[in-house]
């Protein structure tokens, strides 16, 4: 058991510290609605797993116990939640500062890259996913969960357009209108496998979840 932090811990900004705070606290709530979704596609992954965006460790419980789990975030007031929630779980992970965009992990090296909620804030998705494809190994699965735009000229979408400024200066650089599954599909994988659905969170509710390989 332990946690191993590969740069410098950081406190962060009082900005990040309140993000970390309000994720961590909503941690539960938003497990509870994808619970059986984030079972199905976490639980069978096994050897290196990479995730991105890593938030306040809301996965590692959904983890199979022998992984080597690595978590990126660029947020180090994220850490010592994971830290905790490593620690109760008996779970060793690794822990770096860093970037979707710019993975520290080398190429064909990991068996899975996981991500939940997190294509929405990065500020360059595509180039996310083509460091997804490169870190994976052949035949390696990037796990997926993400709230995404509603279908166009509809009400729901009109709403995410009209309040995407002001939504993501609030939320971190989330886009509530990002039609991420269309970037998953154009990325480059071999196998795309995506199911749309809907909770009940306004214009946060559309949703998708699924797989791809590379």
């Amino acid at each position: 058991m332990g946690v191993e932090a590969k740069k410098k811990m950081r406190q962060g900004s009082w900005y990040q510290r309140v993000v970390a705070h309000v994720i961590a606290t909503d941690v539960a709530n938003y497990n509870a609605m994808v619970r059986d979704r984030k079972q199905a596609l976490i639980s069978g992954l096994h050897g290196k797993i990479v995730e991105f965006g890593m938030g306040a460790g809301a996965n590692l419980s959904f983890f199979a116990p022998d992984v080597q789990w690595l978590g990126v975030d660029p947020n180090p007031a994220m850490f010592p939640y994971v830290e905790q929630e490593a620690q109760r779980l008996g779970m060793a992970v690794e822990i770096h500062e860093g970037k979707a965009e710019s993975l520290p992990v080398e190429s064909d090296s990991v068996d899975a890259v996981v991500c939940t909620t997190v294509l929405c804030t990065v500020r360059d998705p595509r180039q996310s996913l083509q460091e997804v494809l490169r870190v994976l190994k052949p035949g390696g699965r990037f796990v997926f969960i993400e709230h995404v735009a509603a279908p166009r000229r509809t009400w729901l979408r009109r709403q995410q357009n009209l309040v995407h400024f002001v939504w993501r200066l609030y939320a971190d650089g989330c886009c509530p209108n990002r039609e991420t599954w269309a970037l998953i599909e154009n990325a480059g994988f071999s196998q795309v496998k995506i199911e749309h659905f809907r909770l009940k969170l306004g214009f946060l509710g559309p949703h998708i979840a699924g797989f791809a390989v590379k």
